[in-house]
């Protein structure tokens, strides 16, 4: 029942979103619709301000995933100028689930798919993530048009792009990423 209210609230959200998604409360709402909406994202626990379609994001999040991907929903809604990320990842719930950002550079595997580096675990899903978010991020780089797999630390790229250049840059990015270990580039040119 309370999912089925969500979606109900979140649809009226998103069409009221779309009428007047260039006025900053109609973006503040946009940004919120699509993070209730989003299961990585626990939307309750970010407040979103609008001003001159710059959206600011703050709260508290339990993993480095969520925050990243509640920056990517709001960069992607129309309208938005700029993101400025106040979020704090909650380092004490993130140890008890497991999913704190790595910072070490001793690595084993785990059976399913996360990274360890010193006690402290970055999964295949954040890895992902953050290198989107970085696509999204460089003007230089078709974030959207790129897709990003990550499999034990190993990010295949692939999509379309313009340039060999930009496909070079995509793979900079990804390599320079936290937790990557190889980066395949199957980016097609044209």
């Amino acid at each position: 029942m309370l999912q089925r209210f969500a979606m109900v609230l979140s649809t009226a959200g998103l069409v009221m979103a779309v009428g007047c998604s260039q006025s900053d409360s109609g973006i503040t709402t946009a940004v919120k619709t699509k993070l209730a909406a989003d299961d990585t994202v626990k939307a309750s626990e970010i407040n979103v301000d609008t001003g001159r379609n710059i959206v600011t994001l703050n709260g508290t999040v339990d993993t480095q995933a969520a925050k990243e991907r509640a920056v990517m929903i709001a960069r992607d809604t129309k309208g938005v100028a700029n993101v400025v990320d106040d979020i704090v990842v909650d380092r004490e719930v993130a140890a008890t689930t497991g999913t704190v950002e790595q910072t070490a550079d001793a690595k084993s595997y785990d059976i399913s798919g996360k990274v360890e580096a010193a006690g402290e675990v970055i999964t295949d899903a954040a890895i992902t993530s953050a290198v989107k978010t970085q696509f999204l991020a460089d003007p230089g780089v078709s974030g959207l048009k790129i897709d990003v797999d990550t499999n034990y630390g190993v990010v295949v790229l692939s999509g379309n792009v313009k340039s060999q250049a930009e496909a070079d840059k995509a793979s900079a990015i990804a390599r320079q990423s936290r937790g990557v270990e190889t980066v395949i580039n199957q980016l097609q040119i044209g």
